[in-house]
């Protein structure tokens, strides 16, 4: 319990909330194993993003932060969610990593607080860090593995 409250304080500065931040996770190509045609219109709206250049505090397709592209890809879709990442964490109910579906958040911590939106099959979408564009990652990567935090779910999904 006594290294829950550093975790969960890192986790809760928000992704994107330090100009001077650490560089984010690899960029990977990888083959997409989850069906766009299945998507929840969440998932699918955060993954036509792909490409889409990084912007610190970025939330619409001129540049994404992180919690900006889960926000707006909820947005597009009729539902309000919070705006960063530390509010998106404790607004959406919590689910395991064997329970994940597509349209779930995924949390990190990489050292900086982290998010994106599930594909399914192991994969998710993300605005990863200054110089890079939204894209692809798979959750078994060694960086995802050792800096998840958690999954979320609306609650009105």
């Amino acid at each position: 319990m006594a290294m829950l409250a550093p975790t969960l304080a890192v986790l809760l500065a928000g992704c994107g909330s330090a100009p001077g931040r650490l560089p984010g996770p690899p960029a990977l190509v990888v083959p997409l194993l989850a069906s766009p045609a299945n998507l929840p219109p969440v998932a699918a709206a955060a993954l036509a993003q792909l490409g889409v250049p990084y912007r610190l505090g970025g939330a619409d397709p001129a540049g994404f932060d992180c919690s900006g592209l889960v926000q707006w890809a909820f947005a597009a879709n009729g539902l309000a969610v919070p705006r960063t990442t530390e509010e998106q964490f404790t607004w959406f109910r919590p689910v395991p990593r064997e329970e994940l579906q597509p349209g779930d958040l995924v949390f990190f911590r990489l050292p900086q607080p982290h998010v994106g939106i599930y594909l399914g099959a192991g994969e998710f979408v993300h605005a990863p860090t200054t110089g890079r564009a939204v894209e692809r990652a798979r959750l078994d990567s060694p960086w995802f593995i050792l800096s998840f935090a958690g999954g979320g779910r609306a609650p009105s999904l």
